[in-house]
């Protein structure tokens, strides 16, 4: 069956992207997409595989446009003020896009993840913690926990998980990210040695 014009791969996946915010991105798949465009599936397989294909650019384009979020706001800040931008950068995108937050956290094989914009997230995180002079590991722990509560906080948000209770959510991001940035700035460093001292130092 011919392809209707216009239809691309690109159009195609950012058309899935839209389904997946609108529907979640679980519920994405070719035959949905087919029904949006109002066209034959087997019209589209001419551009993706099938769904875990589809899925899979998805993924790939929810990354990217994650990564290019938070690097545009980052730039330029250290310190509390990155901290605060980065994770306000990730909140805002899964609140407006939750489909494809959701599909930013889809399994890619390894090659395919390599690839992505995934390893520019992690080195996003470590320029980020690099304001708070951490060596490893305590580095490598600090961007866990960063992904974690970031993670965690916006997925119960965005689930309807702090709508029914006080104070507000608002109000508690502020409070988690005070307490990182204290946290990240105790840990002892190169250029900031612990200067904790012990019974056994004053003796």
């Amino acid at each position: 069956m011919a392809v209707r014009p216009g239809l691309s791969v690109e159009r195609l996946v950012r058309a899935g992207a839209e389904l997946a915010d609108e529907v979640g991105f679980a519920h994405v798949t070719v035959s949905e997409l087919a029904r949006r465009f109002d066209v034959k599936v087997a019209s589209l397989y001419s551009h993706v595989r099938n769904s875990h294909d589809l899925k899979t650019r998805i993924a790939l384009l929810a990354l990217a446009e994650l990564a290019d979020r938070a690097a545009d706001a980052v730039a330029g800040r250290a310190g509390r003020d990155a901290l605060t931008a980065f994770a306000d950068a990730y909140r805002t995108y899964a609140v407006e896009h939750p489909g494809r937050y959701d599909a930013a956290r889809f399994p890619l094989d390894p090659e395919t993840a390599a690839a992505s914009a995934g390893p520019r997230h992690a080195r996003m995180s470590r320029a980020v913690l690099r304001g708070y002079g951490l060596t490893e590991p305590a580095e490598t722990h600090a961007v866990r926990l960063l992904g974690s509560v970031f993670h965690g906080f916006v997925s119960l948000e965005t689930a309807g998980g702090f709508s029914h209770s006080a104070p507000p959510a608002e109000e508690t991001w502020t409070w988690i990210l005070d307490a990182l940035d204290a946290l990240l700035a105790a840990q002892p460093s190169p250029t900031r040695p612990d200067t904790t001292t012990t019974e056994a130092d004053t003796a």
